[in-house]
């Protein structure tokens, strides 16, 4: 982790206008912006002042299916793969040799992991119950093979890696049977990405299903990395010589593509968060490319920048803002106060229920998750205005 005085590597703003978004050189200010509402939507997703009163949108789906909140953790893999070609580009542009290259990138992979690991065992610091999978563990592994895959590959190359990533995991959890099972269930904990989770990970899986399976385990991954690479063909397609237009067009053409497939081949394969179906990839990827394609023409191509000045800031930070909100959350329920009755309860608690049990239950819910983007927010914008930028 840096800091700079840049933004993650690209050039100084402006010195008539440091203060403004706009004036930053070098970086697509649509892709900062569609990071930070992709960013708030996680922390909102994952805050709720009280998990038991949540509207189902901001819930995940409990199987099959999907929500609002299925659509924030493949759209910030999209993001992901979108950052990686530009990134690399900009590198291999300044000559920067591939064992140097090589180099930065399991650096990365490897602080992006240990963050995962270390947001784990928040509050407690247990090793015996750590879980081992979780989402910055799949995103520090999704960049690490996908940044390969470009480094190793042109465009067909990654055209072939998507298509054999999506259809050999297709393939693995509709063929391979499941001892005691069989072949081709994918009901909770009984398919064959579970199973293999099951004695890989065994006692070391996240606890809500039982320590039988997790959501982020191994063979998921691998329709995950897919996801991360529909962002890099949205990436090169970006970077072409094509007007703007064109390259607006191309997108929405894509995801209108991939969406309709996704739900017509759920009717084969169901589109489900849970264990990242190949259907899942697809939708998602269709809606994410259809959002930037939107964030692109609005800020970029027509120059409505001021408005999308609070997203990119988040955005710029995002990784940091969203290991942040892990840690306060934590915090908050972990430290006690002693009421003046006596009681003791957390802070959490204290300030949930003196703030926010006004309004129907659901409602307090949502703006405590509210205040926490907000709190949020308030580092990320202390961050930007003292030009602190730390890249992961």
């Amino acid at each position: 982790m840096t800091r700079s005085n840049g933004i993650a590597g690209i050039e100084n703003a402006e010195t008539a206008s440091t203060s403004d978004i706009a004036a930053i050189k070098g970086r697509m200010i649509s892709l900062d912006a569609f990071r930070g509402i992709t960013i708030a939507l996680m922390i909102l997703v994952n805050n709720p002042g009280d998990p038991g009163n949540v509207y189902s949108l901001l819930s995940h789906a409990a199987w099959n299916g999907w929500t609002i909140a299925d659509t924030v953790f493949p759209t910030f893999l999209f993001i992901v793969g979108v950052s990686i070609v530009f990134s690399l580009d900009k590198q291999i542009e300044k000559k920067v040799s591939t064992p140097a290259l090589m180099a930065r990138i399991l650096k990365r992979t490897v602080i992006l992991f240990a963050l995962g690991i270390f947001v784990n065992i928040l509050p407690s610091f247990d090793l015996s119950t750590l879980r081992i999978p979780g989402v910055l563990q799949r995103i520090a592994v999704c960049y690490f093979f996908v940044c390969l895959i470009v480094l190793k590959s042109g465009l067909r190359g990654r055209i072939l890696w998507l298509i054999a990533l999506l259809a050999s995991y297709w393939l693995m959890m509709r063929f391979i049977p499941v001892p005691g099972i069989g072949a081709g269930v994918l009901e909770p904990g009984k398919n064959f990405a579970a199973w293999v989770d099951s004695h890989l990970l065994k006692g070391y899986m996240w606890s809500y299903y039982g320590g039988k399976w997790d959501p982020e385990g191994i063979v998921s991954t691998i329709p995950a990395i897919a996801t991360t690479l529909f962002g890099v063909l949205t990436a090169q397609w970006l970077k072409s010589s094509f007007s703007g237009g064109r390259k607006i067009a191309g997108m929405l053409l894509a995801g209108s593509l991939l969406m309709p497939a996704g739900l017509i081949l759920g009717h084969w394969l169901p589109i489900n968060k849970s264990i990242w179906t190949s259907t899942f990839s697809m939708f998602m990827a269709g809606l994410a490319v259809v959002s930037l394609a939107f964030f692109y023409w609005f800020i970029d191509i027509a120059g409505f920048v001021r408005w999308s000045k609070p997203l990119a800031i988040l955005g710029m930070n995002a990784i940091t803002v969203y290991v942040l909100s892990i840690v306060y959350g934590y915090s908050l329920w972990t430290l006690e106060l002693e009421t003046s009755a006596g009681e003791k309860i957390s802070c959490h608690s204290y300030l949930f229920r003196y703030f926010c049990t006004h309004l129907d239950p659901k409602v307090d819910s949502l703006l405590w998750a509210f205040w926490i983007v907000l709190s949020m927010y308030l580092v990320a914008w202390i961050m930007w205005r003292k030009r602190i930028f730390i890249r992961i």
